[in-house]
């Protein structure tokens, strides 16, 4: 059965598909901001100047600021007397080149899609605030029509530093392609479902953090704050259920957990909302499922983050139990802990509450390799990419096959799902 968009959001073919939301082009930069140096920033006076310009101050060395700044902005320094060169090429370090930048996922995601036409599109959920494509994967038997079939969405790298899961992402885009065809499981499930696959949520922040061939370990995105010398928003603070409701985030921008002015004020999170009510269909949610990619803890999480609680107001006690039961399922396969999200810490504005909260989405979070900082905490060596990527082969599958119909692993599908 096909089945028609909400009217309040389109999607236009030229090629590929965009998702538009004509309401929240505004915020969206018209240029990219990239890496530079200036010289001669040796006063609080040299300080404000950067700064007033628009311009990121990163770090300062030896009257050296190392900035963040878009074209027009580098002209207005420029202008103004210093001298600007360019900072090194958004790259891994060179021991780390097994990962994939920015252009590196997009060329990889276009191979994908011109080698698998027939099950796999690439699409965008629009813009970055620094004007970087968002692109989404549908991967579906019949991928160019709306199927009445159950979905699930995968999301990687709302915290910048965490490239692993970009690497996670491409991986399922090859499982599910390459696999369709040759494994009868998976061929099921490309045949049955609508799969959705988000492999880079912070593009500007991913990119920021590798800039220059060195790791920075930022996690927020690139988009300014009330304070001039500070940027960023953490966009799983920034979702509208429970937003700054229980001491899960910071509203000082400066903090790591900064949530932002208020929910879904950054550019990125907006993005993703957005396709995900897309999907509500004649009042109806068709995504089912969802993982949100994360590391590192080795942990599969589930709702609710903002509680301690197990149950509460929207969770009762056979979700709950659905949950930890499948949760358990997954973490048996891929050796993770599994507990409510909210054994790890408090979390409020999270992506995975706003899932199930306003949308009915069985949503989990899986925080990956490694176990502790010890192994490499943000930064793992390339080297174990394959290893960590497909130890989650199992559990991804599952989930899929569970979107149906969640309920029949405690038994109740009948009582649940008709």
């Amino acid at each position: 059965m096909v089945r028609k968009l909400v009217p309040s959001l389109a999607f236009v073919a030229i090629g590929l598909l965009t998702l538009v939301n004509p309401a929240d082009a505004a915020p969206v930069r018209s240029e990219s901001a990239g890496p530079y140096l200036v010289d001669g920033v040796r006063t609080v006076e040299d300080r404000n100047r950067v700064v007033g310009t628009g311009a990121a101050l990163d770090s300062i060395e030896n009257g050296v600021a190392d900035i963040s700044a878009t074209p027009t902005e580098v002209r207005q320094l420029r202008g103004l007397g210093y001298r600007v060169t360019a900072d090194a090429q958004e790259d891994f370090p060179v021991a780390d080149a097994g990962y994939h930048n920015y252009a590196e996922m997009v060329a990889e995601l276009d191979k994908a899609a011109k080698a698998y036409p027939k099950i796999m599109r690439k699409m965008s959920i629009g813009k970055s605030y620094e004007n970087r494509d968002m692109p989404i994967v549908k991967i579906s038997d019949n991928v160019a029509t709306d199927e009445n079939e159950p979905e699930i969405l995968y999301d990687a790298h709302q915290h910048a530093r965490e490239h692993l899961t970009v690497e996670m992402a491409l991986y399922l885009v090859k499982l599910y392609t390459e696999g369709y065809g040759k494994d009868p499981r998976i061929t099921k499930l490309v045949d049955s479902r609508e799969i959705w696959i988000v492999p880079d949520m912070n593009p500007d922040g991913g990119e920021y953090d590798i800039a220059g061939g060195s790791y920075r370990s930022w996690r927020k995105n690139r988009q300014p704050t009330a304070n001039p010398a500070v940027r960023g928003t953490d966009l799983n603070r920034n979702w509208s259920y429970k937003f700054g409701c229980c001491a899960g985030s910071s509203g000082n921008p400066p903090s790591e957990t900064y949530r932002g002015p208020s929910a879904f004020s950054a550019t990125e999170t907006k993005r993703l909302r957005d396709f995900v009510l897309s999907r509500r269909i004649g009042g109806v949610q068709q995504i089912k499922a969802s993982v949100d990619f994360h590391t590192y803890a080795e942990l599969i999480l589930w709702p609710f983050g903002y509680t301690m609680a197990p149950t509460a107001n929207g969770l009762t006690v056979d979700q709950q139990s659905t949950f930890a039961k499948l949760g358990a399922l997954m973490a048996k396969s891929n050796g993770y802990t599994p507990e409510q999200s909210s054994s790890l810490y408090i979390t409020d504005g999270s992506i995975i509450d706003w899932l199930w909260a306003t949308q009915g989405i069985w949503a989990y979070t899986f925080e990956m390799y490694p176990s502790s900082a010890s192994l490499g905490g943000f930064y793992p060596s390339a080297k174990v990419i394959t290893a960590q990527t497909t130890r989650n082969k199992e559990a991804s599958l599952q989930l899929a096959e569970y979107a149906d119909c969640a309920y029949r692993i405690i038994g109740k599908q009948q009582q649940y799902c008709y």
